[in-house]
C-alpha cells in the first residue's frame, strides 16, 4: 500500500473507488443511510483521509460516484440477474450485505461499464471479496461475476 506522500496510479485510484462502493453500499443497506449521504460522506470525510487512525486510499471520486449512482439506479434490475447465478438454494437478499454489495457492484460494471474489460472487473471484485473474507465467498464472486459476464455477453452477441 503506497504511504500518503507517494503518487497514487490511475488503476489504485479505481481499486480504491471499487472498495469504497462496496462499503458504501454496505453502509447503505445496514445503516438505511441514503445515497446523497453516504456519497458526501465518503467524499469529504472517508476518501484519501485518515479515519480512525488508518489512511485510506485515495479514489477516483468520479469513478466512486459514478459506480454509487449507477448501482443504486439499477439496483432493480441487477438484483434478478445475480440471483439467477448464484446457487440455486442461494437468494440475493438473504446472503451476507458485503457480499450483497461486492456482488451488485461487479453486476453493475460487468452490464454498465462496457468501457471496462470485463477480466478487470472480476479481478478486481474478486480481490475486493478477499479483502473481506477467507473462506469461500472469493470463489463465489468470481463464479457469478463470470456467469453474468458470459450471459450478458451472449445476449450482445445475438
Amino acid at each position: 500500500m503506497p504511504n500518503a506522500d507517494q503518487p497514487v496510479s490511475a488503476k489504485n485510484r479505481r481499486s480504491s473507488a471499487r472498495l469504497a462502493a462496496v462499503q458504501a453500499l454496505y453502509q447503505m443497506d445496514v445503516a438505511q443511510t441514503d445515497l446523497d449521504e453516504v456519497m458526501k460522506e465518503f467524499v469529504s470525510f472517508r476518501l484519501g483521509k485518515e479515519v480512525e487512525g488508518e489512511h485510506m486510499s485515495k479514489a477516483d471520486t468520479a469513478f466512486f460516484q459514478d459506480l454509487l449512482a449507477g448501482i443504486v439506479e439499477k439496483q432493480r434490475e441487477l438484483d434478478p440477474i445475480i440471483d439467477t447465478h448464484l446457487a440455486s438454494k442461494w437468494r440475493l437478499n438473504r446472503i451476507d450485505s458485503t457480499l450483497r454489495a461486492i456482488l451488485r457492484a461487479g453486476a453493475y460494471e460487468l452490464t454498465s461499464r462496457k468501457d471496462i474489460p470485463h477480466a478487470v472487473v472480476i479481478s478486481e471484485y474478486v480481490d475486493v471479496a478477499h479483502a473481506f473474507f477467507e473462506k469461500d465467498e472469493p470463489k463465489v464472486v468470481n463464479a457469478v461475476l463470470q456467469n453474468i459476464w458470459k450471459t450478458e455477453n451472449a445476449a450482445d452477441a445475438s
